[in-house]
């Protein structure tokens, strides 16, 4: 059994952060029903490359183990058969438009008050207060407004984006976290609560080290395309073949590194003694270490370094991880037959074992019929108009 097997939420929300919450929820056992658009469907069915006809490898990858129902919320006897449905429900996740569940009546008080057990999650883009709350947003506007921009990047390059979502994926884990810490406060008062969260706070968050440094120094950090402006030696080189990044993050990693280099009398330099020291002199210590690290293979080196207990690692590109011993050997790459893709499970075991993917990602309303029989019978027909 899953830990939270028996758990019924429903999801509204779309494109990556809310339907992520919903992910990682549905993966570790909950029963989550998807309200979709009748239609179109969640607007990232159609973000990136299809897997299936009728939906991108980013929806799959965000909704398996999901259920779909495809449901107008412009009629009222639909949004009615919500709130009827809701009261059967221990969670509910949304990351819909600012103002949207207000106008609809499924807002956290109204819904609340009709069901105290009720956990309600909201994802925002910049929080539920403030001049810029009712703002929508995407990743790369939060990590632009955030400044998360302005710490990524290379010295003498522009401001950069982080490849990854991390706002929007971050945003979705600390709403998982704070929809399974709502649970289990439930088990304690017999009252559920609302969880919100946004991708600005998420940003401030990653931020913590950088921007409290910057709280405390007023000295903006200065950016490294690898490393770190507070550790030496601690970043990539180039060598004959490619890069390799060093974490001699310590002085006795460094004392380490240094004779396995083939160059004790770093160690014993006063100038290099200490990691404030290596930082003051890192115009001196760094093109030393970058003329000596072209000189052999990221192999040659990572054998020398591990040999020696230094933290190293190749700077590899997505088919050489795809393929690396390791990434087999943690099974986090699941196989779904139906669709025939292959996706990236939760980072987490239970008792040794990985959660599996128990179902593929739905079609628009592909569980109308099911959803509804299961729960008190609908007024109108426009939810069933949805499986079509």
């Amino acid at each position: 059994m899953l830990p939270l097997s028996g758990v019924k939420v429903i999801e509204f929300a779309q494109n990556i952060a809310g339907p992520y919450a919903g992910e990682i929820l549905a993966t570790l056992g909950a029963d989550v029903v998807k309200v979709e658009r009748p239609g179109s469907g969640d607007d990232a069915r159609h973000w990136g490359t299809m897997l299936t006809p009728n939906a991108s490898h980013l929806f799959h990858s965000l909704n398996v183990n999901k259920r779909s129902i495809a449901l107008d919320l412009t009629d009222r006897t639909a949004v009615t058969w919500v709130k009827r449905h809701i009261g059967e429900c221990d969670v509910l996740v949304q990351n819909l438009r600012p103002g949207v569940m207000e106008d609809l009546g499924l807002d956290a008080a109204t819904l609340r008050a009709a069901c105290p057990r009720l956990v309600y999650c909201s994802l925002g883009a910049f929080g539920n207060s403030g001049p810029m709350k009712m703002m929508p947003g995407y990743e790369p506007i939060v990590q632009a407004f955030s400044g998360i921009f302005s710490v990524n990047g290379g010295p003498d390059s522009p401001p950069s984006r982080v490849g990854l979502s991390i706002l929007d994926m971050g945003s979705g884990l600390w709403s998982a976290l704070g929809c399974i810490a709502g649970l289990y406060q439930r088990e304690r008062t017999g009252t559920g609560c609302v969880v919100d969260t946004s991708l600005f706070e998420t940003a401030l968050g990653w931020l913590a080290s950088i921007l409290g440094s910057y709280k405390t120094s007023g000295v903006m950090p200065p950016r490294h395309r690898t490393g770190s402006p507070r550790i030496s030696v601690f970043q990539g080189f180039e060598t004959t073949d490619g890069e390799i990044i060093v974490a001699a993050a310590n002085d006795r990693l460094f004392a380490r590194f240094a004779e396995a280099v083939g160059r004790p009398d770093w160690s014993r330099d006063p100038r290099f003694a200490t990691n404030a020291l290596r930082l003051a002199n890192k115009d001196v210590l760094i093109p030393q270490i970058e003329a000596l690290m072209r000189t052999r293979s990221r192999a040659e080196w990572a054998e020398r370094l591990e040999a020696a207990g230094i933290p190293c690692a190749p700077i590899n590109d997505l088919a050489e991880v795809a393929e690396h011993a390791q990434t087999e050997a943690v099974g986090m790459l699941l196989h779904e037959p139906q669709s025939g893709g292959t996706f990236v499970g939760v980072p987490l075991q239970f008792d040794g074992t990985r959660p599996s993917i128990r179902r593929p990602a739905p079609t628009v309303g592909q569980h109308n019929a099911e959803i509804i029989g299961e729960a008190a019978p609908m007024a109108s027909a426009s939810a069933r108009r949805g499986t079509a």
